[in-house]
């Protein structure tokens, strides 16, 4: 179950990673920098790559959510892992966004799967702030690159700290009717809480895009899942927030198993939060 992140680190080139991860608030910055990052690791290798780009408090799934620069020192380097964003979008408060897509591991064996990394702007810098991924077979479908700019630009100038925690407060509220849901209904419950476009990265599957594919592959395969919510954090701009936590899973083959998730969800013209993005990594219990 190896991938881009089993191998990474955190130490050196300052002065590039400054220069590659200049945020203006668009997904198209978000995306270079995303690029920029993967360049970084092949020319340079993981310890170089993630001491440019992780945030200091910077997240890793390894397998296990830990702060990359301190579990990293210790791993050796690597330049093994190659990736390419293909869906991205960045919050209308340009604060933080999101970049999904293909990797690929070389080494004895070629293995493949599918990364999700969660940057925030620390001044006019991208920095990543979540980095997990979850594997499956060599990719067959072709996938058109959708790169999505914020509508606009809005970020309240007198913000506080508590005032944010009421707005995640919206988000945990949210999940937590959805799990209460899931627990009463089953998989079905899904079906009020995706987007239409909705993305899923399921270990051993291409990403499955859209309500429509998503909720009769929960329906074949799972019975039951019950969410634990470990954090929630929500953009200035009220557009985008994810969440992550401990999803236990109850397969019909009767097989239960924990994975890692992190869930984005976007703000809808009615104002509720709907799920775009979803993704589930193996967990250590």
């Amino acid at each position: 179950m190896m991938n881009k992140f089993f191998y990474t680190i955190i130490v050196a080139s300052l002065t590039v990673g400054a220069y590659a991860q200049k945020s203006d608030g668009s997904t198209k910055s978000l995306v270079k920098a995303e690029k920029e990052f993967a360049a970084t690791l092949a020319k340079s290798g993981s310890k170089a790559a993630y001491a440019s780009f992780a945030a200091a408090d910077g997240l890793a799934f390894r397998p296990n959510p830990v702060n990359a620069k301190t579990f990293y020192a210790s791993h050796p380097d690597s330049k093994d892992i190659s990736w390419t964003p293909v869906y991205a979008k960045v919050s209308r408060s340009g604060d933080w966004g999101f970049t999904t897509g293909p990797y690929t591991e070389k080494g004895d064996k070629t293995s493949y799967g599918q990364y999700l990394s969660v940057w925030k702007a620390n001044g006019s810098k991208w920095e990543l702030a979540l980095d997990l991924g979850t594997s499956s077979n060599k990719p067959l479908n072709k996938v058109t690159p959708v790169f999505i700019e914020p509508k606009d630009f809005y970020k309240p100038k007198f913000l506080n700290d508590k005032q944010r925690a009421a707005g995640a407060d919206i988000i945990a509220t949210t999940e937590k009717t959805l799990n209460t849901t899931l627990k009463s209904y089953g998989m079905p419950a899904f079906a009020g809480f995706l987007n239409p476009d909705a993305r899923l990265l399921f270990p051993g599957y291409e990403p499955m895009i859209g309500k429509d594919n998503i909720l009769p592959f929960f329906n074949s395969m799972i019975s039951k899942i019950a969410l634990k919510t470990t954090k929630v954090d929500k953009a200035d701009g009220g557009d985008l927030a994810y969440t992550y936590g401990i999803a236990t899973v109850d397969y019909k083959a009767d097989l239960r198993e924990s994975f890692n998730y992190v869930f984005i969800y976007e703000r809808q013209a009615d104002h509720n939060w709907n799920i775009i993005v979803q993704v589930f990594s193996p967990a250590e219990r």
